[in-house]
């Protein structure tokens, strides 16, 4: 249904929102805890928000419980890789350059969405992703300037959140949705906790609010994510990902006072606009399919 893929695209935007306003609290942490233990409260802080979640016929068991639990697995692995790695990206790379690697994302989304799924993928998604991917280009400019480790995890959060969104549409209509939620609270509190051991510290003055900003709003953006995955094709709740653009240029220019070049400027208006144009091409599409039916509803009546 038209209109359930286009609520599904407007939890994806919220989703994307917090996210990015997320990510800002990350960065701010920069050089005061270590990456791992601020994703680790993505995970710990997410517990917060289950009786939210929780419908009145599921247990709190259903959330390490699943009909799925290899895409359980997968999605808490992918949820886990996503925040550690995107966490070390913000704190290392300008909020825009960032996130013009992670938008990558929908381009891995298209590829495993067809692969894995045989979700039908219209040649204007495509065009949308390969001039995306220009834009990307355009910013980092390989070859002409020096790409480090922030590049690197910038890349590996893409392609974590493309898996966790293929797991979590693969596993959607017959998992509880505690079940759903709890693999993205699970993975990044394992793992990262894992991982964070060596480095941990105890928060102080400040880093209490951004360490809270981040975790809960980690942990919103997952839950809305994992509503919009159950109400459209996965590769429409990929593209509202280009509007953590202009949230990461707003932001870098207020927050850290980074501006972008003129070539960087290019790039991002390019991953931006390729999704922007997308978009009102599906909502116009998802309007004349709307009108169509109702003509073709009026017609019958007339007829009887």
């Amino acid at each position: 249904m038209p209109t359930i893929a286009a609520s599904g695209m407007l939890l994806a935007f919220m989703a994307y929102a917090a996210f990015s306003i997320s990510d800002a609290f990350s960065k701010l942490l920069a050089g005061s805890l270590d990456p791992f233990e601020v994703a680790f409260s993505g995970g710990a802080l997410g517990f917060l928000i289950l009786p939210f979640v929780r419908q009145k016929h599921e247990s709190y068991i259903d959330i390490v419980r699943t009909a799925h639990p290899w895409m359980w697995l997968i999605r808490a692995s992918a949820v886990f890789l996503a925040t550690a790695s995107s966490v070390e990206a913000f704190m290392l790379l300008p909020m825009p350059e960032a996130l013009s690697l992670m938008f990558l994302m929908p381009f891995f989304v298209t590829i495993l969405s067809v692969t894995f799924l045989r979700e039908q993928v219209n040649i204007w998604a495509w065009i949308s992703v390969a001039v995306g991917f220009v834009g990307v280009l355009i910013v980092l400019r390989p070859g002409f300037r020096a790409l480090h480790f922030g590049h690197l995890c910038a890349l590996v959060a893409a392609v974590a959140n493309a898996v966790g969104v293929i797991a979590y549409r693969r596993s959607g209509a017959n998992s509880p949705r505690l079940s759903l939620f709890g693999s993205s609270l699970i993975g990044p509190l394992v793992g990262n906790g894992i991982l964070m051991m060596p480095h941990v510290s105890w928060p102080h003055g400040t880093d209490w609010v951004f360490l809270s900003g981040y975790g809960l709003l980690a942990a919103l953006g997952q839950l809305l994510l994992m509503m919009a995955t159950q109400s459209a094709p996965a590769n429409r709740v990929a593209l509202p990902q280009y509007s953590q653009m202009v949230w990461g240029v707003v932001l870098s220019y207020t927050l850290f006072h980074q501006q972008l070049d003129f070539w960087g400027f290019v790039g991002v208006l390019i991953v931006t606009m390729s999704g922007l144009v997308n978009w009102i091409r599906q909502k116009i599409k998802f309007r004349y399919i709307a009108l169509h039916g109702t003509a073709m509803m009026r017609r019958r009546v007339k007829d009887i």
